[in-house]
């Protein structure tokens, strides 16, 4: 592996390939998301003599390489000096802007960021006015760099208060052809501070190393075969594991250019409604998204676009609708394969190859070097040593060149590991007779919506607070679009009545983030609980998907006016698959309804007429 992975650092990755390919593109930024539109385009030797003047001007900034330099900013070029002159510097630590300035800052704390680099104009994002409110709460907070975003200085009247510079401007006047700081790097150096533990949750800080980052970059294209002539749209955010390893790391590393579509990046629908014009422009090859983002680029006509270069789609994050997969292959002529991966194996783990015909939730072979092992669950869905034999469900475990180096908080990871040091994912899967991994749910209660992961306890936490709730828990109802939607459920006390709309205000008010607010509140008249008075929430999972189902039932059959004896009876109990009744209901209608219910991410037991 030495051999063949020689490189000590990010650094020392990106610079080799900038001797390589120094006149080729590097990085593509589209100012719109029109093909053909105003764009931006730094070669290889640009973009290293960028990260070269951003490590040079932290280390005048007094930062070293156990120091910490923060990032808030959308996406863009100046992530990239960003991210990977941080590293070449010192640590860095990804923000993602759509955090509560509360959660910022207990980031911030935690990790005792020195340097902040963020966005430097005020506009919508307001990005500008947090950055500046974080450093007034951040004591060891001793510098912002504030970004433009059209890569030039900030104007000349903008007069910046004391602890502000200028980034662009402040690193125009630093050596680009060398890092001055003379650094010598070695893999296990700390490359990297990522938030992991959801959107949500308490702060929970995923130490990466450069050795991790650079064996996932590498592994990951190896596994699929990349070349330098590949061309690719990362629309992936660059606070995010994936957006920044195998989504940007990789494809330096091959030599690849990348594009990155608009600061809103896949957020931007004019942008997802020219995606295939785009690709075509661009002459993209490789595609890669959550399932989310694929099924919205599944519903966008090719209007003539030819897509005849794209040889391999990628999918990871969240579960894979197998009617997803089926539209995509069947609509378009492409084949999705699935990875997994998480912050905690620096955005890698396993990966099916392009071109391995396997059926949805099939993530693949595990990275050279690497081993998955799957162990059996005790009562309580915790692992045990007893390994599975091939085709039994367990808990996945993972071992590799790419495991993080631990959290921030010692006693966390110690609850991550088993004692002979395998990784503890939370998910539970089974090992085929190929050695290939098949995911079949998760341990963790977490709830993924478009492969962001949401704490339910912080729903339950804001919702439990409200003086009318006794009992309450959140769990993820299945969408067609986003995989799970937050919902949850409660028990009222005694005599107290309170409506589903003023519960939905009351916890909204105190969830941060927008993605994890509930989007319903059911009050049952009683828990389900387990015989020593856990809440149940397989339960309230079945009752979730059957609320989803009967809500598509109705919308869909309503305009239809069929009399009530010919809707689809929904049956739900327990923690048994919901079931739809549909033997009385007319063809034509079952037609319209049954393919809303195979898009949902969960298993119906379905009688048809």
């Amino acid at each position: 592996m030495d051999e063949a992975m020689p490189w000590a650092s990010t650094y020392d990755l990106i610079r080799a390939s900038a001797q390589v390919h120094a006149e080729r593109p590097a990085l593509t930024f589209l100012h719109t998301g029109q093909p053909g539109g105003a764009s931006t385009t730094w070669t290889y030797r640009s973009l290293l003599q960028g990260i070269h003047q951003t490590a040079n001007l932290l280390h005048s900034l007094q930062l070293g390489p156990q120091d910490v330099a923060a990032v808030l900013l959308p996406g863009g070029l100046a992530y990239h000096l960003a991210l990977w002159g941080g590293e070449a510097a010192g640590i860095v630590q990804p923000l993602n802007p759509l955090l509560s300035e509360d959660k910022l800052v207990s980031l911030l704390q935690a990790s005792g960021a020195q340097v902040l680099i963020a966005h430097g104009v005020d506009d919508d994002s307001q990005l500008r006015t947090k950055a500046l409110r974080l450093q007034a709460q951040c004591p060891a907070l001793h510098t912002v760099l504030l970004v433009h975003p059209d890569g030039g200085p900030l104007p000349a009247a903008d007069v910046l208060p004391a602890g502000v510079q200028d980034f662009h401007a402040a690193r125009a006047v630093q050596v680009g052809d060398r890092l001055i700081s003379g650094r010598v790097f070695h893999p296990h150096d700390i490359a990297a501070y990522f938030h992991t533990g959801g959107t949500t949750g308490a702060p929970k800080l995923a130490r990466h190393s450069h050795g991790a980052q650079v064996f996932t970059a590498w592994a990951n294209a190896q596994m699929q075969g990349f070349q330098s002539t590949d061309v690719t749209i990362n629309g992936y955010p660059l606070f995010h594991v994936a957006g920044v390893l195998p989504g940007a790391l990789c494809s330096l590393a091959i030599g690849m250019h990348v594009i990155i579509p608009t600061s809103s990046l896949f957020r931007n629908r004019e942008v997802v409604q020219n995606y295939w014009r785009l690709a075509e422009h661009h002459g993209c090859t490789l595609m890669s998204g959550v399932p989310t983002v694929l099924a919205a680029l599944a519903g966008v006509s090719l209007n003539g676009a030819n897509i005849s270069r794209m040889r391999s789609v990628r999918t990871g994050a969240a579960p894979l609708p197998p009617e997803l997969a089926q539209r995509f292959e069947q609509t378009l002529g492409l084949q999705i394969n699935e990875s997994l991966g998480m912050t905690e194996t620096a955005g890698l783990s396993t990966v099916a190859p392009p071109g391995l015909s396997a059926p949805a939730g099939c993530v693949g072979w595990p990275l050279p070097h690497a081993r998955v092992r799957i162990v059996a669950l005790n009562s309580d869905d915790q692992a045990t040593t007893q390994t599975l034999p091939a085709g039994e469900k367990g808990m996945v475990l993972y071992q590799g060149p790419n495991l993080f180096s631990g959290y921030l908080d010692a006693a966390e990871t110690a609850r991550s590991f088993t004692p002979d040091g395998w990784l503890i994912t939370g998910d539970v899967g089974f090992i085929d007779t190929q050695g290939r991994l098949h995911l079949s749910g998760r341990a963790k209660d977490l709830i993924i919506r478009s492969g962001h992961n949401i704490d339910p306890k912080v729903i339950e936490d804001a919702l439990g607070a409200h003086p009318a709730v006794d009992l309450c828990a959140a769990v993820g109802a299945p969408d067609a679009y986003a995989g799970e939607l937050p919902v949850a459920f409660a028990t009222l006390k005694p005599g107290r009545h309170v409506t589903e709309a003023e519960l939905l205000a009351f916890t909204a008010e105190r969830v941060d983030e927008a993605p994890a607010q509930p989007k319903s509140i059911t009050v049952l008249d009683r828990m389900p609980v387990t015989n020593v008075g856990k809440i149940y929430k397989p339960e309230l999972r079945t009752l979730a998907t059957a609320a989803v189902v009967q809500r598509l039932i109705h919308n869909t059959l309503a305009p239809l006016q069929l009399e009530p004896v010919q809707w689809p009876q929904v049956q739900a109990a327990g923690d048994a698959p919901v079931a739809v009744d549909a033997r009385a209901t007319p063809a034509d209608a079952w037609t319209a309804l049954k393919p809303l219910l195979d898009a949902l991410p969960v298993k119906l037991v379905l009688h048809a007429p």
